[in-house]
Order: C-alpha cells, then sequence, then structure tokens
C-alpha cells in the first residue's frame, strides 16, 4: 500500500515568507491543512489562525534580523513567498532578503538536514542562462550589503525580470551546496496566476492570456501554486532538488516544443531577453 504521509506535514514546523496574501496564503492554508505547525513573516497579519505571526519589513536588514532572532527552529520547510512588482527595494524584497533568510536560518542551526526550501519565481526569469555571466556576477556578492552596492552600481537590474532570472540561477547553484547539507532547494515559475500582485498590475491581461484563450482555461490560481509548493517540500519530493518548475498549464513547454504555435516567437523573447 502507498504511503500517502509522505505528502503530509503532522508534526513539523514550517516558515512561510509573505503568507499573508497570494499564492503565499494559499500555501499556508494548504501546508497548515496537511498537519504544519506555521509560523508566519509577513508586512500584515494574515485573516487565518498561524502558529506565530513575526511582521516584518523586507526591504530592512536590520528588521529581518530582528525577525530571524526571534524564530525558534528548526525549521523543516521554508516556503519564500515575498514579491513586488516595482519600487525602489523591488531587488531587496524579490531576492536579496531570501537569500540572507535562508543565509541566516542555515548558520543560526534553525534549517538544517532533512529540510526543504521553496521560492516563488516567474517565468519572466527564464533568460537566465543566457544573461550567466551578469546574473552570476551579482549572486558573487557575498551578504547583503554586496548585494544591494552590486545593483546600485549596474543599471537595469533593479527590475522584476533580473530579480527573477537571479532566483532561477540562485536555485540551480544552490542545490549542490545544500545537498550537502541535507537541504532541498526548489522554486516554482507561476504562470499568470489570479492574485493582488496580478490584479494591480493587469498581468492577467498580456502574457498568457491568448494560451488560456486557445486551451479554454480560466486563468491559474494561487492554491495551484500552493499545492506545488507543498508538495516540492514535502517528503513526497524528496529526490527533486535545483528545479524551477513551470507551473502554467503546459504553456512554455509547448511553446518550446513548438506545438503551441503562438507562443513560440514571446517565449524565444522571454529566453534570449537581458535584465531589463
Amino acid at each position: 500500500m502507498t504511503d500517502t504521509t509522505i505528502f503530509r506535514y503532522d508534526g513539523k514546523k514550517v516558515l512561510v515568507v509573505g503568507g499573508a496574501t497570494g499564492m503565499g496564503f494559499a500555501a499556508a492554508k494548504t501546508v497548515a491543512e496537511l498537519g504544519a505547525e506555521v509560523i508566519l513573516l509577513d508586512r500584515v497579519e494574515p485573516d487565518f489562525e498561524v502558529a506565530r505571526f513575526v511582521s516584518v519589513d523586507l526591504s530592512d536588514r536590520a528588521a529581518v534580523d530582528q525577525a530571524v532572532d526571534e524564530l525558534e527552529g528548526p525549521f523543516a520547510a521554508l516556503f519564500l513567498a515575498a514579491g513586488v512588482a516595482g519600487g525602489e527595494h523591488l531587488m531587496r524584497i524579490n531576492f536579496i532578503a531570501h537569500r540572507h533568510l535562508i543565509d541566516r536560518l542555515i548558520a543560526d542551526g534553525k534549517v538544517g538536514a532533512g529540510s526543504a526550501i521553496c521560492l516563488i519565481s516567474s517565468l519572466a526569469g527564464l533568460g537566465w542562462q543566457n544573461n550567466m555571466e551578469q546574473v552570476l556576477d551579482f549572486l558573487a556578492t557575498p551578504d547583503w550589503a554586496a548585494a544591494d552596492e552590486w545593483v546600485a552600481a549596474h543599471e537595469g537590474t533593479n527590475t522584476y525580470m533580473f530579480s527573477k532570472q537571479a532566483m532561477n540561477a540562485y536555485v540551480a547553484r544552490q542545490a549542490y551546496p545544500l545537498m550537502s547539507k541535507g537541504i532541498r532547494i526548489n522554486s516554482i515559475c507561476p504562470g499568470p496566476t489570479d492574485t493582488p500582485l496580478a490584479r494591480a498590475n493587469s498581468w492577467l491581461d498580456g502574457f498568457g492570456s491568448d494560451y488560456r484563450a486557445a486551451t479554454g482555461i480560466p486563468a491559474l490560481t494561487p492554491e495551484q501554486m500552493g499545492n506545488a509548493m507543498v508538495f516540492l517540500n514535502s517528503a513526497a519530493a524528496s529526490g527533486v532538488s535545483g528545479v524551477s518548475l513551470y507551473v502554467d498549464a503546459g504553456h512554455i513547454m509547448s511553446s518550446i516544443g513548438g506545438s503551441y504555435e503562438p507562443g513560440v516567437a514571446a517565449v524565444n523573447f522571454l529566453m534570449s531577453s537581458p535584465s531589463h
């Protein structure tokens, strides 16, 4: 008989960053329903019960460090779901703070062997392999301050696209060093999803709308993204690491494969794009 408990989180403590709304909210609710003790970090409190809520501003390193100091591990899983579409602190919120959190939690022994990490990236980061020199130069920055200085010195990198290119590359590169510590890391790359962030930026009316019309499917939901994250961080995915998983109802792969011909040009553009 199949052991379905490998999909559950009974007796496990998890940390959800950016879990008050959208995909992070969906992941937090789902993992709680699967038995997890959920600790949630965000700027605003969620409207559902969690074991503990810690307020944090991800653009402020001191605030992030204070939040980490308050956390009691160990955590079996990290769900890193915070993100913004623009603003002067975009790279801090979308990537630098997430990397800093991971580094701090591992250094403090709050994440260790047997743990799993899942971040939310984006299809906007598809072109990271073709922007490898710049992305790797950024990832070589050793800490928050150096990363901040690098972004300030490189015009056009404080962008949503570059933040997701950096995240996809980070996930791929960290698979080996983290696995040597017994830690898995993955991300999801959602297609256009019906979240407050997407609605605020009219993303549902652009990329992917033609594919939805052609296939007759509705917009993707936060629950679909949360479910993918919960799976990747579960014991059921124990052999998976270093993957940025497309959760887009097949749009990207059918375009790459050529069966959805209208998508080929758009996907080729994303995969060959610079960071801005």
